[in-house]
């Protein structure tokens, strides 16, 4: 099979058929061999009955549907292990993303050999204040601490070579941090792509200004797995000790003019300081062997991508 497009969705019923006309005309005039997973993530609106007529239609259109709304991640992440493509395609159901993109994301993929291939919407319909002023301080910081030199992290429409996609774990809200989770896994070569973004025709986003809030937790959550996942004390460790240092040399000062009789030890603020020092680095190193030991104990502990095998 050449193409697995995977479809998220929340209550995006009025637009579902519009956008299987568009994919079914797009693949006809390219000769495309394709599957179109639809992944309803708890809609309330009639998108499943929509789902289940276009797979009694077609039964290139697969539907998986959730108990309760459990966000994008899940449903791409559900939507990965159940792809068959050789190349897997991601888009909104929205209709903002344009299925005309969809055979050169492809080329891209096949021919010049991309492992990752990203969607930039150069040109936006939304609202500058709302979406893209975040959004541009939000993609600027995302390239700064990853390296990897994107436009649009947060872009819907990307495409994948099959192996990224059954190499990888998307969970909680890290739909956004696909590329970087894609470049932990050992997927460098990642490209992009100007693409079409179109206005809204039906409902209303999903999607609320406290995207933007989570999405930087979200990315320090992911930069600290990428570095220090398989090797937490690493981390602790290090702060750890660098804290239990000071404390100690602070202490030893502070038990010196106390000798000297140059200070009183319940009335010195550095006395209080230094065993502060002293407790802060002892936990650190605490919350460094804990992480050592859940890490040892992970199934995954051992797994690391192999590339090939003889």
């Amino acid at each position: 099979m050449d193409l697995s497009i995977i479809v998220p969705l929340y209550n995006e019923a009025e637009s579902l058929l519009h956008l299987a006309e568009w994919i079914d005309r797009v693949m006809r005039e390219h000769g495309l061999s394709y599957e179109v997973v639809m992944v309803d993530d708890g809609s309330k609106d009639g998108s499943w009955q929509v789902i289940e007529d276009l797979h009694a239609a077609n039964p290139a259109y697969r539907g998986i549907k959730f108990r309760r709304n459990y966000g994008k991640s899940a449903a791409l992440n559900t939507g990965f292990a159940a792809a068959q493509g050789d190349v897997v395609i991601t888009m909104d159901a929205d209709l903002q993303d344009s299925p005309d993109e969809v055979p050169e994301l492809r080329r891209m993929i096949v021919d010049d050999g991309y492992d990752l291939v990203s969607g930039w919407k150069k040109k936006r319909y939304d609202s500058k204040l709302a979406k893209n002023i975040p959004s541009k301080l939000f993609n600027a910081t995302t390239r700064h601490l990853s390296g990897i030199h994107l436009h649009d992290f947060n872009c819907g429409l990307k495409a994948y070579r099959r192996d990224v996609v059954k190499s990888i774990e998307v969970y909680g809200e890290m739909h956004r941090y696909i590329p970087v989770i894609a470049k932990w896994a050992g997927f460098s070569k990642i490209g992009e792509k100007v693409v079409q973004h179109r206005k809204r025709e039906f409902g209303v986003t999903k999607f609320g200004m406290n995207r933007f809030l989570n999405g930087y937790l979200d990315l320090m959550s992911i930069m600290f797995m990428s570095r220090f996942g398989k090797q937490p004390m690493h981390f602790f460790g290090a702060i750890g000790s660098l804290s239990f240092l000071l404390g100690f040399v602070a202490l030893v000062l502070v038990l010196a003019l106390r000798i000297c009789g140059r200070i009183a030890l319940t009335n010195s603020v550095w006395f209080y300081l230094s065993m502060l020092f002293l407790v802060m680095g002892t936990m650190l190193f605490l919350a460094g062997f804990i992480g050592e030991l859940v890490c040892r104990n992970s199934p995954t502990r051992n797994q690391y991508l192999i590339e090939k095998e003889l």
